[in-house]
C-alpha cells in the first residue's frame, strides 16, 4: 500500500521494477489456485458436481472474472487514478477528497468509504495469512497421507516465524520473493499444459456462453459457486495499493505477459482434470502434479503463501500509517526497516494484533475450506468500495460524461453486486467475522476522528489565538534566557499550552523560540524544497518564529533532522539544533458531560488516547532534551 515520484523508489531498470511487482503485488491472487477450485466444489455439501456442463460454467466463471475485475477494472482503468503515484484505497479517497473539495457530503461520503474499505482490508489481512499458509501446508497429507496431523502444528509454526521476523523488515529477503514468484507461476502454467494437452476440449470453457449456460440451467447452483469463485480474484486490490511501489507499467506488464497466461493455463488444467477424474476435487491443485513432484510441490506453495502473507501484513502497516496520518488513528509506533526505502516499515501493534488474530483463526477453523467460508466479503466489499470510489474520482477529477460513468458502473458494479450477494450466504457459516472486524475497526476509526475534532475545538479554547499572545510578549518585560525552546504544535493559529505555561509561570521567555507545526498533505510525499515555511510573526527580531513542516503521508516525521535543514532559512533561525530543547503540551482528558459524543465512545476514545504512541517518539525527538507539560481537558 507506495510512489514512483519518491526518489527512493524506482531506481531500477523495467525488468527490475517487473520481477519486484511479482514479488509483492501478485502473491495473493498468484496462489489462488491452490484453494478456488477446490472451494467451489466443496461447498454447500458439493452442491456443484463434477460434472461437464458445471465445470465448464465454473471455469468460465473464473476466467472471465479475473479478465473483467482484474484485467480490465484494476489494470485497465483504476490503475490510472495515483495519487501522485500512489494507490490504495486511503489515498483513492484522499484524491476525491482533494478535487470535491467543494462538495463538504461527497468528501466526507468518500472519507467514510476510505475508511470502511481500510477496515476491510484489516479483514482480509488477518484472514489470507490463515487460509494461505494452511492451504499450502495441506498439500502434505495428498503427497504423505500419513502426515495429515502434522497440517496443523507446521501452519502454525510457520505462521509464528512469519510474524516473529517482520521486524527485521522486507528488504533483506525482498530480493528473494520475486525469483521465487516467477518459478511459481512458470510452475503454474507447467502443471496444467498436460492436462489441457490430453483433453483440449477444455479451452472451450473460456467462452463466455458457458456462463449463461450454467446460470439458465443451474442459477442457485451458479449464485453458489459465485461466492468460491471470487477467491480467483483475491488480491486483485494489490495491483492498485502497490502501484507507488513499482509504476503503473511494470505491474501491467508482469501481469499480462506472465501473471494472467499462468493463472489461466493452471484453471484450465484443474478444470480438465476434475472432467478427467471427478475424485481430484478434493486437491486438484496438488493433484496436477505427478506424485513425485508433490513435496517439492508442497515447499514451492508454501514460499508462495508465505509472500502472499507477507504482502497483505506490510499493506496493513501502511494502511495503518495512511490512517494515522489523515487523522483516523491515534500515533503509532512506526519502525523503519530500511535505510533507502521510507515505505517499508514495521508497526509492532499492528503485527502482534494480527498474529493472535491469525493464531485464533488457524486454531478455530483447522482447515483452508473451512476458513473459506470467512472470505468473501472482505473482498468483495473492497471492490465495491474501489469502484465507487473511482467514479468519484472520474466525475470530479477527469469531468466524465454520466453515460460513461453509467458505463462502467454497469460492468464492473453488477459484476461485484453479484459476487457480494453470493457470499451472504457465508454468513452464518462464519461470514459475519470479517464483517465484524470491519464494523469495529470502523467505529474505533470514525471514533478516533470526531473525537480528536473535539477535543482539537476545545483545546483552541484554552489556548488562545498565538498572534494575540505575541503581541501581548513585545508589552511585556519579560526575562530571556539562554538556549532555544522548540514548541511541537499542530497549527499557528493558537498558542502551544507548554509555551503560555512556561510564560504565566516562570515569567521568562527563550533566547529563540521555534513553534514548530506539522501539515500531512493529501499525498505520498512532498519534495524536500516545498517542505519548509518560515513566518516571523510580524516581529523579525524578537527571536519568536514559526516553523511549518510539510510532509506526504507516506513521509517521515523526523523534527529535528527537519530542523536541522530549517536553520538558516531566517536570520531568526540561527541556532545550534542540537542544544534545542522540546516542549511538549499534553492534555489530560476525562469524560465530561457534554454533548457531541455518546459515552461509550468517549470513554473508547480515551482509552485510544492511553494507548497512542508518545508524540516525543513519534516526532523522533531526544528523550534527553524533551519536557512535557500538562493541562486538563473534559471530553
Amino acid at each position: 500500500m507506495a510512489a514512483p515520484t519518491h526518489p527512493a523508489v524506482h531506481r531500477g531498470g523495467m525488468i527490475g521494477l517487473v520481477i519486484g511487482a511479482l514479488g509483492v503485488v501478485f502473491g495473493d491472487i498468484g496462489t489462488s489456485p491452490l484453494y478456488a477450485m477446490q472451494t467451489v466444489f466443496s461447498l454447500d455439501g458439493h452442491a456443484v458436481k463434477p460434472t461437464h456442463s458445471d465445470v465448464y460454467g465454473v471455469i468460465s466463471l473464473v476466467f472471465w472474472s479475473v479478465t473483467i475485475i482484474v484485467s480490465i477494472k484494476y489494470v485497465a482503468f483504476v490503475l490510472r487514478a495515483d495519487n501522485d503515484g500512489e494507490g490504495g484505497v486511503m489515498a483513492l479517497a484522499a484524491l476525491a477528497r482533494r478535487f470535491a473539495h467543494d462538495s463538504k457530503r461527497l468528501v466526507g461520503f468518500a472519507l467514510f468509504l476510505g475508511v470502511l474499505g481500510a477496515s476491510l482490508f484489516y479483514g482480509d489481512s488477518v484472514i489470507t495469512p490463515a487460509i494461505s499458509v494452511l492451504s499450502a501446508v495441506e498439500g502434505i497429507q495428498i503427497a504423505s497421507p500419513g502426515l495429515a496431523n502434522a497440517v496443523l502444528p507446521i501452519g502454525i509454526v510457520i505462521v509464528a516465524l512469519l510474524f516473529v521476523v517482520q521486524r527485521f523488515g522486507t528488504h533483506a529477503v525482498g530480493r528473494f520473493f520475486g525469483p521465487v514468484m516467477i518459478v511459481w507461476f512458470l510452475t503454474l502454467a507447467v502443471t496444467g499444459i498436460p492436462e489441457i494437452v490430453r483433453r483440449p476440449a477444455i479451452l472451450r470453457a473460456l467462452s463466455p456462453t458457458y456462463i449463461v449456460a450454467f446460470v439458465v440451467d443451474h442459477p442457485y447452483l451458479a449464485f453458489i459457486a459465485l461466492g468460491a469463485v471470487v477467491l480467483s480474484i483475491t488480491g486483485a486490490e494489490a495491483l492498485y495499493a502497490d502501484m507507488g511501489h513499482f509504476g503503473r507499467a511494470p505491474i501491467r506488464r508482469a501481469w499480462f505477459f506472465l501473471v494472467f497466461p499462468c493463472l489461466t493455463i493452471n484453471y484450465l488444467g484443474q478444470g480438465a482434470l476434475i472432467l478427467h477424474s471427478p475424485s481430484s476435487i478434493g486437491s486438484p491443485f496438488f493433484l496436477l502434479a505427478p506424485h513425485w513432484a508433490r513435496i517439492p510441490l508442497v515447499v514451492l506453495a508454501t514460499l508462495a503463501t508465505v509472500i502472499a502473507s507477507q504482502a497483505v501484513i506490510s499493506g496493513a502497516y501502511s494502511v495503518s500509517r495512511q490512517a494515522n496520518r489523515l487523522g483516523f488513528l491515534p500515533n503509532l509506533t512506526v519502525r523503519h526497516t530500511s535505510q533507502r526505502e521510507s515505505g517499508q516499515i514495521y508497526v509492532p501493534a499492528v503485527n502482534w494484533l494480527l498474529f493472535v488474530s491469525v493464531l485464533v483463526l488457524i486454531l478455530a477453523f483447522r482447515t483452508s475450506s473451512r476458513l473459506a467460508t470467512l472470505y468473501g466479503f472482505a473482498v468483495t466489499g473492497t471492490f465495491l468500495i474501489d469502484t465507487t470510489l473511482f467514479l468519484v474520482v472520474a466525475a470530479v477529477m477527469w469531468k466524465w460524461s454520466r453515460w460513461r460513468l453509467g458505463a462502467i458502473a454497469v460492468l464492473f458494479g453488477v459484476a461485484e453486486l453479484a459476487y457480494f450477494a453470493a457470499n451472504v450466504t457465508k454468513i452464518l457459516k462464519g461470514g459475519w467475522l470479517p464483517l465484524l472486524i470491519a464494523a469495529a475497526l470502523s467505529t474505533v476509526m470514525l471514533t478516533w476522528q470526531l473525537g480528536r475534532r473535539i477535543v482539537t475545538r476545545r483545546r483552541i479554547e484554552l489556548e488562545g489565538p498565538l498572534q494575540e499572545f505575541v503581541d501581548d510578549l513585545q508589552a511585556r518585560n519579560l526575562t530571556r534566557v539562554p538556549g532555544t525552546a522548540v514548541f511541537p504544535h499542530p497549527t499557528k493559529d493558537t498558542t502551544p499550552l507548554a509555551l503560555r505555561a512556561n510564560v504565566e509561570y516562570n515569567q521568562v521567555l527563550h533566547e529563540h523560540v521555534v513553534l514548530v507545526s506539522v501539515l500531512v498533505e493529501n499525498v505520498p510525499y512532498v519534495p524536500p524544497e516545498e517542505r519548509i515555511t518560515v513566518d516571523e510573526l510580524n516581529y523579525a527580531d524578537d527571536g519568536v518564529v514559526h516553523v511549518e513542516f510539510k510532509f506526504g503521508f507516506q513521509d517521515e516525521q523526523d523534527l529535528p533532522a527537519m530542523l536541522r535543514k530549517a536553520v538558516g532559512h531566517s536570520h531568526e533561525l540561527e541556532f545550534d539544533p542540537e542544544q534545542a530543547y522540546y516542549f511538549l503540551s499534553r492534555l489530560t482528558i476525562q469524560p465530561g458531560t457534554a454533548d457531541g459524543m455518546a459515552g461509550w465512545r468517549k470513554r473508547l476514545f480515551i482509552g485510544l488516547t492511553h494507548n497512542a504512541a508518545n508524540p516525543a517518539a513519534a516526532f523522533n525527538l531526544p528523550v534527553d532534551r524533551t519536557v512535557v507539560m500538562g493541562a486538563h481537558l473534559d471530553l
